[in-house]
């Protein structure tokens, strides 16, 4: 940029000794701060004057203005005359207070600050907020908290229960749960029901029936769990006239679920309340209350070795969690916690020793029993959740109800994997926990559906055997007999529970 001019004159040329590096003139960098150069700018605007950017003391502008400032700019202006004096006088009651000071005397507060003498009131709730808070036990009565500090064990779960039938006991002191005489398993293969032979109209009082399981073994009585937050018992003989035997009253809030141990003498309700209840299906008494009344529970089941773990309980929550319980105590003994959203089943297989849980998560995971370390993870991009599941009780398999209106099948025979070719669909379940459920020899599976229908498929084929018109609303649960191998009992959220043949 610096070197001679060389060679001819060029019209519009710059006079020799002049020499431009833009068509605006000579341009030069200059490093500079952002805060320097707008405290600079803004000077100029002002006062009319400004440091030469090359520096050594050169002023651009006004240098009159310059020299009466002294040099100075608006970003080192001198503070108001009120904030000096603010200043001076904090400085003058700081020293006074120094000088006052007694090293010896406890420190005290010499300056109290202007909102130190003002009374707050607290703030309350509402009367609306109130009730709010009592009705969800936030706020208990002073005879409640009583209770409560004595313990939870020590307060005795409630309950009430009536007897509908003509005695407890028949004339040789026989049990009115007891299995008419000559029962026993027909040796056939099970058929496809045609007809209803029996319905139980509003059985819950004209609200919804989540659930329906026959007695173990004989299948003589029917326990079935309503929205009206009573489990109720029902004769299934015709000789008996199939009228309810005993109703189990104890949530204020409805049943999700109830399930019978492994000899029926127990059954244990899943209530919206969030609490699991254990009753004595005898005599109606509430043996025990699970849960601590923080998360919702969503399923229940016991362990099929009636035998070895005759006092286990495991239940789904909706804080991700799986409790495995001690009925005899109460005390959860197991947590199994590594699911990311509620967990809606809890499926046994291999004879207790293994199970497997689904949850909102999307994802199956196998447990072994007792161990609360999944063995087995299965998740997909393209799966859905499975909202209920049911293990067949003569082949190795167990059917998952997919959220996208399909029954999925997983084996369990090697190790718990998918069966592709065992997928059965046709029915409308998306949004409902319609459970399906295993005909005793497997040759069938049925389900209900969102639109009221009964399905049955057959399990060589994975076609649809036969489709009945069950319920008027939803048809949550179905039940297969475990000795009448054509008799099967479903439920609806119509209020109904049918038997079918």
């Amino acid at each position: 940029m610096h070197a001679p001019v060389l060679g001819p004159s060029r019209p519009g040329a710059p006079p020799p000794g002049v020499r431009h590096n833009s068509r605006a003139g000579h341009v030069e960098d200059a490093g500079m701060s952002d805060f320097h150069f707008d405290d600079q700018y803004s000077t100029f605007d002002v006062r009319g004057y400004a440091a030469a950017p090359e520096g050594g003391g050169g002023v651009v502008g006004d240098r009159s203005a310059h020299a009466a400032a002294r040099g100075g700019t608006l970003g080192d202006a001198p503070a108001p005359k009120r904030v000096r004096k603010d200043k001076q006088k904090a400085k003058e009651e700081a020293a006074a207070a120094a000088a006052a000071l007694d090293p010896d005397a406890p420190w005290t507060l010499t300056r109290r600050q202007p909102w130190a003498d003002r009374e707050v009131a607290p703030a309350r709730p509402t009367e609306e907020q109130l009730a709010w808070l009592k009705e969800e036990g936030f706020i208990k009565e002073p005879e409640a908290e009583e209770e409560g500090a004595e313990g939870a064990a020590a307060a005795a779960p409630t309950g009430k229960t009536t007897f509908h039938g003509d005695a407890e006991t028949d004339a040789v002191g026989r049990s009115w749960m007891a299995a008419p005489r000559g029962v026993r398993a027909m040796e056939e293969p099970c058929f496809l029901p045609k007809r209803v032979v029996h319905t139980w109209p509003a059985a819950h009082g004209g609200k919804g029936v989540a659930s329906v399981r026959f007695f173990p073994g004989t299948g003589h009585l029917l326990l079935t769990a309503g929205m009206d937050g009573t489990a109720k018992i029902w004769a299934t003989a015709a000789d008996s006239g199939r009228r309810c035997l005993r109703t189990y009253a104890g949530s204020a809030k409805g049943l999700r679920d109830a399930v019978f141990d492994g000899d029926g003498a127990r059954f244990a309700a899943v209530s919206f309340d969030k609490h699991v209840k254990l009753w004595d299906t005898e005599t109606g008494a509430v043996l025990a209350s699970l849960g601590d009344g923080k998360a919702m529970h969503y399923c229940a089941a016991w362990h099929p070795d009636a035998v070895a773990n005759p006092h286990v309980l495991l239940a789904g929550s909706s804080d991700k969690k799986i409790l495995q319980w001690d009925v005899r105590t109460g005390d959860v003994v197991q947590e199994y916690n590594y699911h990311l959203g509620a967990v809606n089943t809890v499926t046994f297989f291999d004879e207790g020793r293994q199970f497997a849980s689904t949850s909102d998560d999307k994802t199956i995971r196998v447990w072994e029993f007792g161990i609360p370390v999944q063995t087995r993870y299965i998740a997909d991009p393209a799966m859905h959740a499975i909202p209920a599941a049911a293990a067949s009780p003569s082949t190795p398999f167990v059917a998952m109800q997919s959220a996208d209106n399909q029954i999925l099948t997983y084996t369990t025979a090697d190790k718990f994997k998918a069966v592709p070719k065992k997928t059965f669909k046709g029915h409308s379940s998306a949004g409902y926990a319609c459970r399906p459920c295993f005909s005793t020899d497997g040759r069938y599976l049925a389900s209900g559906d969102g639109s009221g229908k009964l399905y049955f498929w057959d399990w060589k084929s994975t076609r649809i055997a036969r489709s009945l018109q069950a319920h008027d609303g939803v048809c949550i649960d179905v039940a297969w007999h475990p000795l009448e191998t054509s008799k099967v009992a479903s439920a609806g959220w119509d209020g109904c529970v049918k038997y079918w043949d």
